[in-house]
């Protein structure tokens, strides 16, 4: 069964009395090269475990079995159990779990699934459910590669860099742990139902090590209160998110000892720029 040929996806899931759900932002593919590429893509291979969310009907979970030793996929809709029981059964090398990936141990998950596997992501996310999927799943450590379909102006954000319109807390997040590409756009008629706007698949790889080396709570508080007012310019912004702990003129000192204009914006800021100035709020908070 072709699961990408809407003439066989209809009434299969007609037959197991499925629709749609806009609450769980459910879109299936219906072009059969989306899958067999994003599979391609992610690298997988006989020595990875893939953890795929979200797996619909099973079109990218299959792919994904042909290449990967194991494949774990997460699908939160019950209904769709039976349907992935009839199409991707016979691969002994899936296991599907109806479970929430945002209430899920993915440590225990690794840890029972992918023994002696280098443990991956790929799926095709809903967009609802975009950033705080991607949040744990690199908070997490777990995976060497996570390779994604998403919204595509959240794949600019979380791909951009420093002085662009679409830089951000988020974009450095992700930056922060991995390195990121966007691959290639997915237009709206490869779904259905077919959503507004195009997708792109990216790719994170995690780095070896972090992108700078400094105290990542304090840093992250510092790009957030960064980001938060993004329009004011950095002394401004972070006096009001160091509120209490520093003054003005502290902060101040703080950035021109990184080098810094006294105007500068958060926006315009490098990660190792960002993790200098952190060193410097560091010290003034002692």
């Amino acid at each position: 069964m072709e699961l990408t040929d809407l003439k066989a996806l209809t009434p299969l899931l007609e037959r197991h009395g499925f629709h749609f759900s806009k609450a769980k932002g459910q879109n299936f593919l219906i072009a059969s090269w989306v899958p067999e590429r994003v599979a391609e893509e992610s690298g997988a291979d006989e020595k990875a475990g893939v953890l795929e969310i979200g797996p619909g009907v099973g079109c990218l979970t299959r792919e994904l079995a042909k290449r990967a030793g194991k494949v774990l996929a997460l699908e939160i809709d019950a209904r769709l159990m039976p349907v992935l029981a009839e199409t991707v059964g016979e691969y002994e090398n899936v296991t599907v779990l109806n479970e929430d990936v945002l209430g899920a141990d993915l440590g225990s998950l690794v840890g029972e699934h992918f023994a002696g596997l280098s443990p991956a992501v790929c799926a095709n996310l809903p967009y609802n459910i975009t950033s705080p999927v991607l949040t744990k799943l690199i908070g997490s450590g777990l995976f060497g590669t996570i390779t994604v379909m998403i919204q595509r102006e959240v794949a600019r954000r979380v791909c951009a860099g420093p002085g662009t319109a679409d830089y951000g807390a988020f974009g450095i997040l992700v930056d922060f742990y991995y390195h990121t590409r966007i691959l290639f756009d997915v237009p709206p008629d490869c779904f259905e139902p077919r959503p507004k706007v195009t997708s792109s698949v990216i790719r994170l790889e995690k780095r070896d090590r972090p992108a700078a080396d400094t105290d990542e709570k304090l840093f992250f508080r510092l790009v957030r209160a960064a980001f938060n007012q993004r329009r004011k310019t950095l002394v401004n912004a972070l006096s009001s998110g160091f509120s209490g702990r520093l003054e003005k003129a502290q902060i101040a000192r703080c950035i021109a000892a990184c080098g810094f204009s006294e105007t500068v914006r958060g926006e315009t800021l490098s990660i190792r720029e960002f993790a200098a100035l952190t060193d410097e709020i560091g010290r003034a908070l002692k």
